[in-house]
């Protein structure tokens, strides 16, 4: 069986009037959203064989927290560009082209195609991958090439906002 963890890029900023889109930052909720997330990863014992990234600065910085988080270094990711404004379908040959040696990956990418992916793969509607959100899927498959549609099995959907309502609370 492989593991998909589909993960958002955290929340950007749009302080920077004219700043194109492949170049925007991380703000402030941003950085800690993936901070807490790649803490939630942590504590679940979840440390994928590959990240494989968008190398858009604010998705690529979203892996660099998540990845300092759980204990990668910044070497161990891979950058593809066809994950910038992909298509389900680039997506799908992407993740069918992988080694089959890997059986646990996080894809960090954008909306809407990780959602669309998602929902192809789970058969689930998911509405929407908040930024910095996980959704961990379970592949009914032993080899990449076999993603099909329905053939995964959502593990977990987890987000920033299940955290911090719980830190606003405590007043943290």
């Amino acid at each position: 069986m492989k593991k998909l963890y589909l993960i958002r890029h955290a929340k950007s900023s749009w302080k920077e009037v004219g700043v194109p889109d492949f170049k925007r930052k991380l703000n402030k909720r941003g950085k800690k959203d993936a901070s807490i997330m790649g803490e939630v990863l942590k504590k679940k014992g979840i440390i994928p064989d590959i990240i494989i990234s968008s190398p858009a600065n604010r998705t690529k910085k979203t892996s660099y927290i998540i990845a300092e988080n759980i204990g990668i270094k910044k070497e161990n990711i891979i950058f593809k560009e066809s994950i910038y404004e992909s298509n389900i379908e680039e997506l799908l040959n992407l993740i069918k082209n992988l080694d089959n040696s890997l059986n646990s990956i996080f894809l960090i990418g954008h909306n809407p195609s990780l959602n669309i992916l998602a929902e192809y793969l789970t058969n689930s509607y998911i509405n929407n991958i908040p930024t910095c959100g996980i959704l961990a899927v379970n592949l009914e498959i032993n080899l990449w090439n076999k993603i099909s549609k329905a053939c995964g099995k959502i593990e977990f959907f987890d987000y920033p906002k299940n955290y911090n309502i719980i830190q606003n609370k405590k007043g943290i």
